[in-house]
Parts: C-alpha cells; structure tokens; sequence
C-alpha cells in the first residue's frame, strides 16, 4: 500500500481561508437580500465569518459548514432588522411628542444632572459635542474613539436624555 494514498472516504477539511473565498460572496448576497443594504449585508457576512473562524475546528467538521455560516447571518439580519424596528418605532413616539414639549423648558442644572446620570463615554460625548461645540469628528480625536462610535453614544444619549427629562417635565407638572 502506498502510504501517500488517502483512504477512498478520506475528505480533507477545507482551511478557513479557502472556505471563506468560496463562501463570502454568496453570503454578501443572501444577507442583502435579507436587510436591503449592501453595507449591512457585508458586515452581517464578515460578522458571521468571524464566528466560524472562531469556532473553526469544530464548523469544519460539520458536513456543510457552508449552511453553519448562512445560518448565523441569517439569525444576525434578523436580529438588526428587529433593531431597525424597534428604533424606527421610538423615533415615531419621539417625533410625536416634539411639538407637546416645544414650549417646556428644562432647566440647565436638570439637563446637567441627567447627563451625568448617563454612562460614562454618553456623558463626555455630550459635554464636549454641547459645552465645547466641538464636531463628531473632534470628540472622535479627543476621547480616541472612532466617529462612527461618537455618534451612537450621542444617539443613545439624546434618547436617554429625552426619557429622562421628558419624566422630569411630567413630576415637575403634577
């Protein structure tokens, strides 16, 4: 026997690299398909490549490693399209309730307290985005954080915000 012949039901397992080659494209696709933008899709893809890297010696094992990594990224859209919804429904509350609270006023020792009641990195975005009228880009610099990141602490902190000093207008009322 020829001891450089595999056995007849010998399968070699792919590396990652040529796994990820020969799948990401189609993945791209079927997350677009699924959330409509060609951004999120990608990263819906790299996101679930990830985690079969992470997992490779076992993925690689399974028969179709291929459904595994579809698998996640479906499970991941339908999870960002629930975010989606779920944001796009409180912008809609939010959007309502602007013209009732135009005329309130907070005062600026209340919307300071409330800002520092926020987490950490919310709170010095906002001090620095409105106390010191820096841009995203120069909060971004300061804190060394990415600006993508300045602008959704500063969404998830006018969100809190607008929660927390929408129930202070209302205990300041009754």
């Amino acid at each position: 026997m020829d001891v450089l012949t595999a056995p007849a039901d010998y399968v070699a397992t792919p590396t990652f690299e040529s796994f990820f080659a020969a799948e990401y494209g189609r993945v791209v696709g079927l997350a677009f398909v699924l959330c409509g933008r060609r951004v999120v899709a990608e990263e819906l893809a790299q996101d679930a490549f990830v985690q079969a890297y992470r997992r490779w010696s076992v993925v690689s094992g399974y028969d179709d490693p291929g459904a595994w990594v579809r698998r996640v990224a479906v499970n991941l859209a339908t999870s960002t399209l629930r975010r989606r919804s779920r944001e796009a429904r409180a912008l809609a509350r939010l959007a309502g309730r602007r013209t009732a609270h135009a005329e309130l006023v907070v005062t600026n020792e209340a919307f300071w307290e409330a800002v520092r009641r926020l987490p950490k990195r919310q709170a010095q975005c906002v001090a620095l985005r409105y106390v010191e009228d820096r841009s995203v880009a120069e909060v971004a610099a300061v804190l060394d954080i990415a600006e993508p990141t300045v602008r959704g602490y500063l969404h998830h902190a006018r969100a809190a915000l607008a929660v927390s000093l929408d129930l202070l207008l209302r205990e300041e009322e009754t």
